[in-house]
């Protein structure tokens, strides 16, 4: 299994132009360690967007799904620095999902990523889930290196009172992830597995989108630091 533990954390956001240098200063030096340092998160992968809304994309790698509700993880976001708060204040259209890792097929990471946003309903949950199963094959396709099931846990989503993100957005989606070598191949599986005649039994999903990795950071790397 290609993603570290059980749990993931996604956000997603857009920043003025105007406050991006800093915004991105922030999640370089201090924000992605911060939270990879928090007892139980193993790693994380920051993104932007190559053809996608928002631009920035973050996954967070939990042990457990526990972890993002744990006395750890809620004593960080009741106290966070000064460059956090006044980062976090200036985000846009944000996206916060907390989710369990419920498929992962392949191994390992590329240097770019599909998103695929689905909206199941509990009549058709098992049955996408079990499409998702056969689906999710990277060895079936060129430049695909792994591929991936999120279900969105609705308690754990959304907004906090530190984090302004759309608080009931995304809370009951799933998120496949498709891991590749290049933007090309990643966007042709979004195209022929979700969006053309060969997606059934989904309908239109709700987005889509492809991301480029910018960089990641592991617990390991940390301690060696």
């Amino acid at each position: 299994m290609p993603l570290a533990g059980k749990g993931m954390l996604l956000t997603s956001m857009n920043i003025d132009a105007a406050d991006e240098a800093d915004f991105n200063r922030w999640y370089d030096r201090e924000h992605l360690e911060e939270r990879v340092a928090i007892e139980g998160f193993l790693e994380a992968r920051r993104y932007v967007a190559h053809a996608a809304n928002p631009k920035y994309l973050c996954l967070y790698s939990t042990a457990t799904l526990d972890v993002l509700d744990s006395p750890a993880y809620r004593a960080r976001l009741a106290n966070p620095t000064d460059w956090s708060r006044q980062s976090m204040a200036r985000f846009k259209d944000m996206l916060r999902v907390v989710a369990r890792i419920t498929i992962s097929n392949g191994a390992g990471r590329g240097a770019a990523l599909g998103v695929v946003r689905l909206r199941p309903t509990p009549e058709n949950a098992v049955a996408w889930r079990d499409a998702l199963q056969e689906r999710l094959a990277p060895e079936k396709h060129d430049g695909i290196i792994s591929m991936h099931l999120l279900e969105s846990e609705p308690e754990l989503s959304g907004a906090t009172p530190e984090i302004p993100a759309m608080r009931n957005e995304g809370a009951r989606d799933w998120f496949v992830l498709i891991d590749g070598t290049r933007v090309g191949a990643v966007s042709a599986v979004i195209a022929e597995s979700f969006t053309g005649p060969a997606a059934a039994p989904f309908p239109l999903p709700v987005s889509v989108g492809t991301y480029a990795l910018m960089w990641d950071l592991a617990k390991s790397e940390i301690a060696r630091g």
